[in-house]
């Protein structure tokens, strides 16, 4: 069986993350997004693998170009949506096939449960139904299919995840892929609903704690580095090659470190956080539930929970995150969240900053003893 990745869009809706990287590399716990899709397919026998790649679309060929990834990549030209970028595909389809959105975790029991059956998507339950195609079912099949509807919260979602014959091609126009759907469902074809609990996706950017938090919970532990006698170890934990834990540290799992890092003395890090490679936590800084892309910095006396941190960004020391309210809009639909902060890529905040459900953009400089709330754009200077 052969399977089409979709990995061409941008993400808009996490940004400032995705401002300088395609939504299918964000990494959560460690690895991109799409990685996770491609095991998964792996662990079920498929290896015939396209992936359809458009926005920053060297980066995602650099990193499926290196050696254990064998997939065959071709390229939307313009983001014209999911059935455009299948449609890309097309020409490499010889029988039945998986699509599936490669911004997603889909785990191995989800592709497990579909890849058998002929004319059915995978749905699931989501608490917030309306950034997804709502699902309404008759008996085992889907009856209709409606994109992003308001006051809908008890009806199972679209996953992206379907499995398809080789003449849904001879259906694409310039509709979505839940428009073909809906449009084979009102021509007679029976499409089968196939429930899974195996799925996550992130459409905004505090997602990702979740979802981080999520898959922390199925790692096995490992050890490459280097351990302080005097560090406490307990539960699930990973420590990449170079990695030197000092003395007095503790250490929650679920937690994944990656490579060259320096952790600690006399720090403690919580469940629920990934962090990335180089990355330095200074003396008695706290860490919990958050994601550390590489290469960050987290000076001493620091706190830092539920957040979500970009590469190469400096956090000097005292700096602490705090869990807030955070109020949004996002295409006529206003919803809250809570988390403490999310920061871009290479931002720096100086000593004693205190960041509250904010939104900090790329290449932001913060100076010392500010309170931050709310959304700074990218390259905004705080003083």
């Amino acid at each position: 069986m052969q399977a089409v990745i979709l990995a061409g869009g941008e993400g808009h809706r996490l940004r400032p993350l995705t401002r300088s990287r395609p939504k299918v590399l964000l990494p959560v716990a460690n690895r991109p997004i799409i990685d996770y899709a491609i095991e998964s397919l792996l662990q079920n026998g498929i290896r015939d693998i396209i992936v359809v790649a458009g926005y920053r679309k060297e980066q995602l060929i650099r990193h499926l170009n290196e050696p254990g990834c064998n997939v065959e990549v071709v390229i939307q030209k313009k983001q014209l949506g999911a059935a455009d970028a299948l449609k890309c595909a097309e020409g490499l389809i010889k029988d039945d096939f998986l699509v599936l959105p490669g911004d997603n975790y889909i785990g191995p029991s989800a592709i497990s449960a579909i890849k058998d059956r002929k004319n059915a998507m995978l749905i699931s339950d989501h608490p917030h139904p309306f950034n997804f195609g709502v699902v309404d079912l008759k008996g085992e099949f889907v009856s209709a299919i409606c994109e992003k509807p308001e006051n809908i919260h008890d009806f199972p979602v679209s996953t992206g995840v379907f499995s398809l014959s080789k003449d849904i091609f001879g259906r694409l126009g310039e509709g979505e892929i839940p428009d073909l759907i809906s449009e084979m469902i009102a021509d007679g074809l029976k499409i089968e609903a196939i429930h899974t609990k195996d799925w996550l996706d992130a459409v905004y950017p505090w997602d990702l704690i979740k979802m981080n938090r999520s898959i922390l919970k199925k790692i096995s532990p490992e050890n490459a580095g280097s351990i302080s006698r005097n560090a406490i170890i307990t539960g699930p934990v990973r420590i990449g090659d170079g990695t030197v834990i000092g003395p007095n540290t503790v250490i929650n799992g679920p937690v994944v470190i990656g490579d060259d890092c320096e952790i600690g003395p006399n720090t403690c890090i919580m469940p629920g956080t990934s962090i990335g490679s180089r990355v330095r936590i200074d003396p008695f800084a706290y860490l919990e539930d958050s994601l550390l892309m590489d290469d960050v910095e987290v000076g001493s006396h620091s706190r830092i929970t539920n957040s979500v941190i970009g590469e190469g960004t400096v956090l000097a020391d005292h700096t602490s995150t705090r869990k807030a309210e955070y109020c949004f809009e996002s295409g006529g639909y206003y919803g809250t969240s809570e988390f403490g902060a999310i920061i871009g890529d290479r931002a720096y905040s100086a000593p004693f900053t205190v960041f509250s459900a904010a939104i900090a953009g790329n290449s932001v400089f913060i100076e010392e003893g500010r309170l931050i709330k709310g959304n700074l754009p990218d390259n905004a200077v705080v003083r």
